[in-house]
Order: structure tokens, then C-alpha cells, then sequence
């Protein structure tokens, strides 16, 4: 929706439809925790992420649309002295690129959070952290459904319950897509179906860097106010408008292609959410749901073009996509129109896996103390 929002606003492109298999905000859209933050370890993606975060804060005003951003801060735990090194690390290259970031001491982290436990009956120590205070979150379904209204409203044909089945090619570039309601003629397509990346690509007879996982998610009854920023360590957590705690963690560990919700990674979220919060130990455990993301060997997208000329890749977001849609849509839009790639996104191309050129983010969720490649 993103794309085909800036495809007519900043390119003046008006033949521009959008495929949905299911409905708007069905995807990972709809099925992640909605944290928004551009505290990120590698300058391309500092600077990718935080352009992202500079175009939310004034979306809601350019859609006409409330996204309802609440930018009440990021923390982020260190739970040894080797992960408040790379978080140092990390401070000190957003400081370099100007995106605000700032290290906090024990005590300060136990003024912004004071339910939680700096030591843990389990033996988990907090050494210490960082904030990111322009990071927050933001109602999913309102980003879906505002870029779906501002793109509709330039003339965008949005087609839900309409799958792709297959491409046509001549001379190894596209000439079509192939739906149930028959075939769309057309010289460019864009791929930006998350974790369905690599069934499409294959069509194409492409073969991407991608594994699929789903990664669940998780809401507790709602209570009255007790967690005034979001928490990014052993789990990520904030509290919605109505009082739920939400959560989740990493992905499950097996490849998947559904959103299917599963009990091991409850289990491993709420024993991570006591041990930081004895208190929360009191309340009931509400639903669960899964979303499918498609992560690449190092945790970074792919915005390029593909071998099969008119078709582009906007792929590999992993656990970042719902953080990147507005400065996704604006540089996929620009290779969709331009043919070249926009500045952010050069360093994202497919090619990277062949040259050795990575760009590491396998350690910003907060939840991964593996050393960076910077």
C-alpha cells in the first residue's frame, strides 16, 4: 500500500493496482507487536530506519488519517557487561549519525521502570541499558488503512481475495501476472509479500536468500497503566490504549509458511515476562497470534531488482518490515518508477550475498548479543 501510495504521489504513476490473496492488514501488517524505533547497529540501516521514523512522525498529517504514533520510548536491557559494551557501541554510532540514543544506568532504567526486577530469582542481572525516546508504537491496522484510503483516494485499484498464481515471460522478462480472475498485461511487478517471498519468486523461477518463520505474538488482560515505555530485552513489551500487556520474542525455531500460533513460545515469553516483572505474574494470559516473516542470512532487506527483467524485490524485512513501511514503500516506489535504485537503498541488493558486502542486524532486537559486523 506504501508503494503504491508514493508510486502516484511522488512518480505521478496512475496505472498502478494492488494483489491481495487476502485482505488489508491480513499480512504481518496486522499480526506484529507495532513497535516503531531507529536504534539500529550499521550506518545504512540507521539511516534507512530512521528516515522511516521521521516519515511516521509526520504521517498521520500527510494521510489525513490518525496512525495514533505514541513515541514513549524504546529501552533496551543489557544483561552483562559484553552487551552494555555493544550497546556503547551502538549509542555512539546513532549519536555519530545524529539519531538520538542515550545509555542508562541502573537506577534510571528503575525510574522508568520501576515494576521491574534488577534481579531476577533466576539469576538474570540488569547491567544497565540504553533509550531510544522518539521510538514507541503505533495502531497497525491505522498505517494499513491509511496509506489503503490515500492510495485508493489517487486513483490505486486495490484488489483483495485476489491471489497470484503464476507470471508470464517473454524473452526473460515479465508480460504478465496470472490471478483467478484471470490475467493482468503488464511490463513492471513488484514482490512485497513478507513471508510468501520466496513461493512467489520461485514462480519466477528465482531462488532467494529467505527462510520463513513465524514469529507469534501474544496479549495479556488489560489493567490499568503500569508500563509507561517499551521494553526491547529477553522480550519486547509495551502496554496498548486499552490496558493489554503485549508481548513477544524471537521466532519460532522451525520453517514455516503458517501463521499458526504455538504453546513453546508462550511458555518462553511469560517465563521471560515474570522473571523481569515478578508482579505480572498475576495476570491472565488473554490470546496469541503469529505472523510469517521472512528473514535473510544477515537480518536486512532486499529492495533491487531481480533476474527477470520488470520485476523488483522489496523482501528480507524479517522482524523490521512493519518499522520500515514508510521508507519501504518510498524507495521501492523509486526503483518501480525509476528503474535505479533510491540512495537509502542502494546498500540493500541482492548481489550482497554473493560479494560478502552484509549488512549484520542479526543483533537489534535487543534479544541477540552476537558481536556486530560495523
Amino acid at each position: 500500500m506504501a508503494t503504491a501510495y508514493y508510486l502516484t504521489r511522488n512518480h505521478g504513476i496512475r496505472s498502478v493496482a494492488v494483489l491481495e490473496k487476502g485482505w488489508i492488514g491480513g499480512g504481518n501488517t496486522g499480526r506484529n507487536t507495532a513497535i516503531v524505533r531507529s536504534n539500529y547497529l550499521t550506518i545504512p540501516s540507521i539511516r534507512f530506519y530512521d528516515f522511516s521514523l521521521c516519515l511516521y512522525e509526520g504521517l498521520s498529517r500527510e494521510l489525513g488519517f490518525n496512525i495514533m504514533l505514541s513515541q514513549r520510548g524504546v529501552v533496551t536491557l543489557a544483561f552483562s557487561r559484553h552487551q552494555l559494551r555493544l550497546m556503547n557501541r551502538r549509542v555512539n554510532a546513532l549519536r555519530h549519525l545524529k539519531v538520538d540514543s542515550e545509555i542508562l544506568t541502573v537506577p534510571q532504567i528503575k525510574r522508568l521502570l520501576p515494576l521491574l526486577s534488577e534481579r531476577s530469582a533466576a539469576g538474570r542481572q540488569i547491567f544497565g541499558g540504553f533509550i531510544q525516546r522518539r521510538g514507541g508504537v503505533i495502531r497497525h491496522d491505522a498505517v494499513a488503512w491509511g496509506y489503503a484510503r490515500a492510495a485508493d483516494a489517487q486513483g490505486v485499484d486495490i484488489i483483495q481475495e485476489c491471489e497470484v498464481t503464476g507470471f508470464r515471460k517473454v524473452n526473460g522478462a515479465v508480460t504478465g501476472v496470472e490471478t483467478p480472475r484471470g490475467v493482468i498485461s503488464t511490463t513492471r511487478v513488484g514482490l512485497a509479500v513478507a513471508g510468501s517471498s520466496s513461493i512467489l519468486a520461485a514462480k519466477l523461477g528465482i531462488d532467494l536468500p529467505i527462510t520463513s518463520m513465524a514469529l507469534q505474538a501474544m496479549v495479556s488482560e488489560p489493567v490499568k497503566p503500569v508500563l509507561d515505555v517499551v521494553l526491547d530485552g529477553a522480550l519486547y513489551v509495551s502496554q496498548s490504549d486499552r490496558g493489554e500487556l503485549v508481548m513477544g520474542g524471537g521466532t519460532d525455531v522451525y520453517i514455516s509458511y503458517a501463521q499458526r500460533s504455538g504453546i513453546q513460545r508462550v511458555e518462553d515469553n511469560m517465563a521471560a515476562l515474570i522473571d523481569l516483572f515478578p508482579a505480572f505474574g498475576r495476570l491472565r494470559f488473554m490470546r496469541q497470534w503469529a505472523g510469517l516473516v521472512d528473514l535473510t542470512p544477515d537480518a536486512s532487506p532486499i529492495i533491487d531488482a531481480s533476474p527477470i527483467g520488470g520485476v523488483c524485490l522489496s523482501c528480507g524485512w524479517g522482524t523490521y518490515g512493519f518499522k520500515a513501511i514508510p521508507a519501504g514503500g518510498v524507495t521501492f516506489a523509486h526503483l518501480l518508477a525509476t528503474g535505479t535504485s533510491h540512495p537509502l537503498a542502494r546498500p540493500f541488493t541482492l548481489d550482497r550475498f554473493r560479494t560478502g558486502a552484509l549488512i549484520d542486524e542479526g543483533g537489534s532486537s535487543g534479544m541477540d548479543d552476537r558481536e556486530p559486523l560495523l
